[in-house]
């Protein structure tokens, strides 16, 4: 597709990066030559300098050829603004960010009245994914296919597992566990693995199921698995205040510390049933006064990202508490893999995942039959659900007599509603969603999957 970028930021570098690998036509666009030299120096991109609100600009950089234009600069109204004259101008689809809390309640309204295919806010959609892991504690990712009926669910095998030396067939024989183990993260290796593959105390796992069975195998291998009675949040961002209204039908204790006392008075309006306190977190023993010892998850959720690490890690090591740390600048990347900071938040980052999907969506409508697809493990892994149309070639082949690439997995079949963990025997049927696990880059068809 042609696609457009407004705004050079990190959301629209990691876009123009991944839809630059995945093929696409790309063109961004910012006011700032030095951002453009930037990124067309390391990818294969075009670049304009200008505003993406100027006819002449988007002009420039194709608008009347081309298939969708995206709008992530810093500015709400920007964004807006630029998609309105690309519609005017080109007709193409058009995607916004818009971060402010004051449009999201008519966010439906505008998305409908400027004709926009998709907007985001990466507040509420960091928000999302942050309440979805604290309603399953023991999950350190939480992702979603066949319109939410199937998850995605990556875990730490603890010490002493009884999954410790188990060979990853005998789940189903040894634990009567409907799930399938498709990722194991192991050192630095990552591996598809097969049926004979071993699990060890201390792998990383990825596994597929529905949420019932994943509860059910939590509780089987003796992880904790139900939801936390209490949280802590430090900083009273708007995701916080996002996150916490998330929870407060959950029935979970919300402390939330900020140190701006006028910020604290209008958190104590926005969300009524939380507690919070007026204090700097890094300030001797006011995370302990607290009670940061008993809580079950802990957040640092200032604007300040050195603060956020010195606050997770801190609560790391007075606390049980399953820890998420904002981190916004990605320039840390290599450090924070070394260190114990819990879940990492990047709201960025999040915005530039939610966007290729729904690019992803709209190949599918133009030949493509990728409905939904996630990049794991720092984009070592695709996990890809796939529409089996007429025109496939394994329909109604058993898995086990297909010849499919290697480092692919097979690894759930949604059928009219009714999840099948596949098995040998197993096989899709035209009208099925199929969702593949593998570390080969590029499916577009359920036919690539074969050798």
């Amino acid at each position: 597709m042609n696609i457009i970028i407004v705004g050079c930021g990190k959301v629209g570098a990691t876009l123009a990066e991944h839809l630059d690998q995945e093929g696409h036509n790309v063109v961004v666009v910012d006011n700032k030559a030095s951002v453009i030299d930037n990124v067309t120096n390391f990818l294969d991109v075009m670049g304009v300098v200008g505003s993406g609100a100027s006819y002449s600009v988007l002009v420039d950089a194709g608008i009347e050829k081309a298939d969708l234009l995206i709008a992530v600069t810093g500015s709400d109204e920007l964004n807006l603004l630029c998609c309105l004259v690309a519609q005017k101008a080109g007709r193409c689809h058009t995607i916004a960010r818009v971060r402010n809390p004051l449009y999201n309640e008519e966010i439906d309204f505008i998305k409908e009245e400027m004709g926009l295919s998709m907007t985001i806010n990466p507040e509420l959609e960091a928000a999302t994914e942050m309440a979805a892991l604290i309603n399953l504690p023991s999950a350190i990712e939480i992702d979603t296919f066949a319109k939410g009926n199937v998850e995605l669910l990556r875990f730490q095998i603890p010490e002493n597992s009884v999954l410790n030396n188990m060979k990853i067939m005998n789940i189903l024989t040894d634990l009567h566990s409907k799930v399938l183990v498709c990722i194991v993260e192991r050192d630095d290796e990552v591996f598809i693995p097969s049926g004979s593959f071993e699990l060890r105390s201390k792998d990383i796992i990825s596994i597929v199921a529905s949420h019932k069975h994943a509860i059910d195998f939590f509780q089987k291998i003796g992880i904790h698995a139900e939801r936390s009675k209490s949280i802590m949040l430090v900083g009273g961002s708007t995701l916080t205040v996002y996150l916490a209204k998330m929870l407060e039908d959950s029935d979970i204790k919300i402390t939330i510390i900020e140190q701006n006392k006028d910020r604290c008075e209008e958190l104590s309006n926005l969300l009524p049933n939380a507690m919070i306190i007026n204090a700097n977190a890094t300030e001797n023993n006011v995370l302990l006064e607290e009670g940061i010892e008993t809580v079950d998850a802990f957040a640092a959720l200032t604007n300040y990202d050195e603060e956020n690490i010195l606050l997770a890690l801190y609560a790391n090591k007075c606390s049980k508490a399953k820890v998420f740390t904002k981190i916004t600048r990605m320039t840390y990347d290599n450090i924070v893999d070394e260190l114990p900071l819990g879940i990492i938040i990047n709201p960025k980052l999040v915005t530039a995942h939610r966007i290729l999907q729904h690019v992803r969506a709209m190949e599918n409508s133009k030949g493509s039959n990728v409905e939904t697809l996630y990049k794991l493990i720092g984009n070592k892994v695709e996990a890809l659900e796939f529409y089996a149309r007429s025109n496939a070639k394994l329909l109604g082949i058993p898995l086990e007599k297909l010849r499919i690439k290697p480092n692919i997995l097979v690894c759930c079949i949604n059928r009219n509603g009714k999840i099948i963990i596949p098995n040998g025997k197993d096989y899709i049927q035209e009208g099925d969603t199929v969702v593949i696990v593998t570390t080969n880059k590029g499916l577009n068809d359920l036919n690539d999957i074969l050798a």
